[in-house]
């Protein structure tokens, strides 16, 4: 099986790529100005830098490569930065998305395609509506939420009109070990840059640790990738959620016990967006009784983790400097 993995230079592409490899594919991992370092994607896939907005670029890929899975991961993901430059968000997670599915119609209509959407479809919700089920209304608050809702439409279409195989996930809070800029990975980097001694302020910068979240580690959201594609109903949307809520002063005291050092608490007034849902929270249940997944890595084991990649990343960073 071949499996072409776009957006293979960010947290979730990196971690997908070693799992399929593990699997037994042959895995062909593309990025575009990558969050990770590419050096670190596994030795036996095949890497190759692809904008996903070049139609000529994605059109020869499916040509040569003849992918039996697609896991469309390649996107601009940040909200803040989708106000910032809505027309490279758009560009990006719309008509990039609307190149790999003519690139399939065209030359390979039998390729499924994962498409990784976002809770950002939801917009706000109130906390009695959660844990949100995918039946809930789509009212999106920023230009990502709105690109990515575009995104899973386009699917829908391709699959209803031409029968282009798709599925498309609703994607909550995801975080482990590579993520970057999230609360779990600002919180873990400050404290191991204080443990080596890189920052001499014992201080979390917080704004809100009072908004909850379900958090789900990235190893099992990418498990849950590859079932779907696997097992899930074709055509279908669902919703893939951590079960558990936590406030963000419960991931603060989480980390108190991971470290063997005292810090202190400072809340930064422009950290506190009054737009923030006061919790995000997903069901899941109708991906479980489709694929039979279950989160499974508990919220401490993706802290120690992300703990003891921030050190390694960290530490070998201040050796080259």
């Amino acid at each position: 099986m071949r499996a072409w993995i776009t957006g293979g230079g960010g947290m979730m592409g990196q971690h997908l790529t070693e799992f399929l490899i593990k699997k037994g594919f042959t895995v062909l991992s593309t990025y575009y100005q990558p969050t990770t370092n590419i050096d670190e994607l596994h030795k036996d896939c095949i890497k190759m830098e692809c904008d996903v907005r070049d139609k000529e670029k994605v059109f020869s890929i499916v040509k040569d490569f003849q992918p039996d899975h697609i896991y469309h991961l390649a996107a601009q993901s940040f909200p803040t930065v989708s106000w910032e430059d809505p027309w490279y968000t758009i560009e990006t997670n719309v008509l990039g998305t609307v190149n790999i599915f003519e690139a399939v119609k065209q030359i390979k209509p039998n390729c499924k395609i994962l498409n990784a959407c976002t809770s950002a479809e939801y917009g706000f919700v109130e906390p009695h509506e959660t844990p949100i089920k995918e039946s809930h209304e789509l009212n999106p608050l920023q230009p990502y939420g709105v690109s990515k809702l575009a995104q899973e439409k386009l699917a829908y279409q391709y699959f209803k009109n031409f029968n282009v195989p798709s599925i498309s996930m609703r994607i909550f809070n995801t975080t482990g070990p590579k993520k970057i800029n999230d609360v779990c990975a600002d919180f873990t980097k400050r404290l191991v840059e204080i443990e080596l001694g890189l920052n001499k302020d014992k201080k979390l910068i917080i704004g809100n640790i009072e908004t909850q979240r379900a958090i789900t580690d990235v190893r099992d959201t990418i498990r849950g990738f590859y079932l779907a594609l696997e097992k899930a109903q074709i055509g279908e949307v669902y919703n893939i959620s951590g079960k558990h809520v936590y406030k963000i002063a419960d991931i603060i005291e989480i980390l108190r016990k991971l470290v063997d050092f005292e810090f202190t608490l400072e809340q930064d007034p422009k950290l506190l967006r009054p737009t923030d849902e006061a919790v995000i929270y997903g069901d899941s249940t109708k991906f479980n009784k489709s694929t039979g997944w279950e989160q499974e890595i508990p919220l401490e084991q993706t802290l120690k983790d992300m703990l003891d990649y921030w050190r390694k990343t960290l530490s070998q960073e201040n050796t080259n400097l």
